[in-house]
């Protein structure tokens, strides 16, 4: 056993080494932790996270920035994407919904809510999404890694 630098004993992890399990996180420390900062500051620290492929911790900064603001279009759709690479599709399909209110020839919504519907098993759905987002000029060719 560590202490960290609140002095709370936490368990040491090596790699490699099957230890007991973390100690539960403090949801109030982690919504201080994601919440720091001012909106551009947390919104370059979402995009990191996300280029890091920590897309709940992207979320988890980006959920903040849309609750506080909702009217930008960005900070929503990069939280739907991390919302749909960390398999949370029924979120991401709700923030890709409320990004083409906002702007319905948003060809990436079009985009990710098609391929969304599609990973639910929903192809009849999808399907009139994905030709909006062709007929808009995206890229629907087979599914890739973005």
């Amino acid at each position: 056993m560590t202490k960290s630098h609140d002095e709370r004993p936490t368990e040491r992890h090596d790699a490699g080494h099957d230890g007991p399990a973390a100690a539960p996180r403090d949801p109030a420390q982690d919504a201080g932790y994601y919440g720091h900062g001012s909106a551009a500051d947390r919104w370059a620290r979402a995009q990191l996270f996300f280029e890091a492929k920590d897309f709940a911790a992207a979320a988890r900064i980006l959920q903040g920035l849309v609750d506080e603001d909702p009217g930008p279009v960005a900070p929503r759709l990069l939280l739907a994407r991390a919302y749909y690479h960390s398999a949370q599709l029924r979120r991401a399909e709700s923030e890709l919904r409320a990004v083409l209110e906002r702007d319905p020839v948003e060809e990436y919504a079009h985009l990710m809510l098609g391929r969304t519907l599609e990973r639910q098993g929903r192809a009849a759905e999808a399907a009139p999404q994905l030709r909006i987002a062709a007929a808009l000029g995206a890229d629907t060719g087979p599914v890739q890694s973005r």
